[in-house]
């Protein structure tokens, strides 16, 4: 993981196109702005999160076996 420091109005490139801009930190808490082409899907990471761990939830659920055990089974 790079790590790096920034400060307000500064702003980070990932490859060409994709832009991160520091837009403000108050306390604990910092506000970014991401410049990036339409096709490039922005996502917070834990509602992903949460997206995912419902899914599984919803396998156990459905049919009574863990996502592991269903793999298992479908590859044999």
């Amino acid at each position: 993981m790079l790590v790096l420091t920034r400060k307000p109005g500064q702003s980070i490139l990932i490859g060409d196109n994709i832009e991160v801009k520091i837009i403000d930190v108050q306390g604990d808490q910092v506000r970014i702005g991401i410049n990036a082409p339409k096709d490039i899907s922005i996502l917070r990471k834990e509602l992903m999160d949460e997206v995912r761990q419902a899914n599984r939830e919803a396998v156990v659920d459905s049919f009574g076996i863990s996502l592991e055990e269903l793999n298992r089974v479908l590859k044999e």
